[in-house]
């Protein structure tokens, strides 16, 4: 795996799950449409119970690969192993590959008729085949785990931007998966509801939850991220430990892209919170580190 100039051999040994086999694994990765190359030779891991993050410039492949990753896009050439299975390999079963990975996507992607807790519970129904009473329980405990036990009645139309992509975690994480693939979380949130999915997402990094995380918010990958994988033009420039990347990248362009950031080599001491709060909201049981959001809605059926 290479990693810009820099080399990786003090790095490797002590990843996260380094003593194991890697979770997800992409090597030498290409993707085209007609005549644009959108990734090209990209080569890096996911251990369990890493938090990988994916940076770059917009445009530069990353969400690309994270559909690759859950077979949403076919590859060209190189390949993509999940728990040692080719994903795109003809004997593989896609339906179950992606029972097993969590997606996030930017805009929620929720079921519009269907309440909080429906959204939820639908898959376990209908693609585990639990009882609709099992489903129902597993996803009440998840939204009390997101902080919106108390929206469970209400369609996704009366939350929040916030809101309704904490309802979008609850509804992968309900499917157990092993993998959560998150694909630029906060990028259609307004700044002050990014704050809420990002106290969620670390809480599940704290868990130990295996994460691939395409994000644009620096403070979430430089102190939760275990990983950082930097993209430019469809490839991988540089990659290790985030001290490394943001404290001493190696690579020009990676040091190009952090200055227009405003990012220039800081520390990453700092216990500043990951984004200004104000104070919680009482209602909210996952108060202590959430933004206060609106309230309003109507109640719906429980299951789909």
């Amino acid at each position: 795996m290479a990693a810009g100039h820099g080399s990786l051999a003090g790095y490797l040994g002590a990843r996260v799950g380094a003593d194991a086999a890697a979770i997800l694994a992409f090597d030498g990765v290409a993707k085209r449409y007609g005549t644009l190359q959108a990734l090209t030779g990209v080569s890096f891991q996911v251990n369990r119970g890493e938090v990988v993050c994916l940076i770059g410039p917009s445009g530069s492949g990353k969400s690309t690969l994270l559909r690759c990753a859950n077979a949403l896009e076919g590859i060209d050439a190189g390949r993509i192993s999940f728990d040692g299975v080719g994903v795109d390999d003809k004997a593989t079963d896609v339906r179950k590959l992606r029972r097993r990975m969590g997606m996030v996507f930017q805009n929620f992607e929720l079921f519009p008729h269907l309440t909080v807790l429906g959204n939820v519970a639908v898959g376990p129904v209908t693609v585990l085949g639990m009882q609709r009473s099992a489903a129902a329980a597993r996803a009440m405990d998840l939204l009390r785990k997101v902080g919106l036990a108390d929206k469970a009645q209400q369609h996704p139309a009366a939350l929040s931007g916030g809101q309704q992509q904490r309802v979008a975690i609850a509804r992968a994480l309900a499917m157990q998966p092993d993998v959560m693939l998150f694909d630029e979380p906060t990028s259609a949130l307004d700044p002050e509801t990014i704050g809420e999915v990002l106290s969620v997402m670390k809480r599940l990094a704290d868990e130990g939850m295996t994460m691939l995380v395409v994000t644009h918010e620096m403070d979430f990958a430089k102190r939760v991220g275990n990983w950082v994988v930097v993209f430019d033009r469809g490839q991988v420039i540089e990659q290790g430990p985030p001290q490394q990347i943001f404290e001493r990248p190696t690579v020009t362009r990676t040091r190009e892209f952090l200055s227009h950031l405003g990012w220039h080599g800081e520390s990453l001491a700092s216990e500043a919170p990951l984004v200004e709060r104000q104070a919680p909201a009482a209602s909210d049981s996952f108060a202590a580190q959430l933004i206060p959001t609106g309230s309003g809605g109507h109640p719906g059926a429980d299951v789909p």
